[in-house]
């Protein structure tokens, strides 16, 4: 499938979770790891902020003629990051009791703006 400028989806979806991980530096966020993987799904960027562990969802939209980019993280999509999130946390610290949260990076042209707290 073709993306931004020719290029396909994926290309386009790292070469933005690139400049939100760059973002989130600027903002404090120690970036642990993008793009974990694992049977329930993928989480696009895991870091440290603030003493939470923070699983980050990147969205991009040329444009908001199909909606913001925060709109297409659907119940669906948050329950593959819940359970993914989950995977990562009882797999990397034995245990289901650390401080969590969930962000999502919308991107928007060349406007970034940070969801914190967003499900």
């Amino acid at each position: 499938m073709e993306g931004v400028d020719g290029i396909n989806k994926r290309e386009t979806g790292t070469q933005y979770e690139k400049v939100a991980a760059e973002f989130l530096r600027g903002k404090g966020y120690n970036i642990l790891m993008q793009n974990y993987y694992c049977r329930y799904g993928e989480i696009d960027i895991i870091a440290e902020e603030n003493g939470y562990t923070v699983f980050i969802e990147v969205k991009y939209r040329k444009n908001t003629v199909s909606g913001s980019p925060e709109s297409a993280v659907n119940s669906i999509k948050i329950q593959h990051i819940r359970k993914a999130a989950l995977d990562f946390i009882t797999s990397s610290y034995g245990t289901e009791e650390i401080p969590c949260r969930f962000d999502i990076v919308a991107i928007t042209g060349n406007q970034i703006h940070l969801i914190k707290d967003a499900f």
